[in-house]
């Protein structure tokens, strides 16, 4: 039992992870399911590694009080809603302890995403490339960020810090 329980640490979030990303970048958007299955995923593993009820709560919260935050960002046109929901569900899994250090990280991995995409997009694509439906979009002025991409990144580099993988790796 021990061993699936740690199986499930280190696949069941990165799984999550590189599926939002790709859906991001392929369709530019990102499943309510990913963000779901995120949030309710976390307490039974939580549990099952042994994290005390108010820890997990405090995980909740974290999530909650993000999601306020980044709706608000949805609601000013700043960010899409399945990246709002996505830093949420995230912010369960991360924790209030580790959400200063992943704001910088998804910021400069956002950044980097996006200076990438605006300097890609002032060169023409070959007619071959633009066939391809995702990427046409991605090259488009008018498309946006698939910013999805840069949370779910920020998400992977700090999962190593969280509360659930040490317990896991101290198991």
């Amino acid at each position: 039992m021990k061993i699936m329980i740690e199986a499930s640490v280190m696949v069941f979030f990165p799984m999550l992870m590189a599926f939002a990303a790709c859906s991001d970048l392929f369709t530019m958007t990102i499943s309510n399911r990913v963000s779901i299955a995120l949030v309710l995923g976390f307490p039974p593993l939580a549990f099952a590694l042994g994290m005390p009820v108010e820890s997990v709560l405090s995980h909740l919260s974290c999530g909650a009080g993000i999601l306020a935050v980044t709706f608000s960002f949805f609601c000013f046109g700043w960010v899409g809603g399945g990246d709002a929901k996505l830093a949420a569900a995230i912010a369960v899994w991360l924790g209030w302890g580790n959400m200063a250090e992943y704001g910088v990280a998804a910021g400069v991995f956002g950044g980097i995403l996006t200076l990438g995409l605006i300097a890609a997009r002032r060169w023409p694509l070959p007619a071959v490339l633009m066939r391809r439906v995702w990427i046409a979009r991605l090259h488009d002025e008018k498309s946006g960020i698939p910013y999805g991409i840069a949370l779910a990144a920020a998400g992977l580099v700090m999962y190593p810090q969280t509360q659930v993988w040490l317990s896991a790796a101290a198991a």
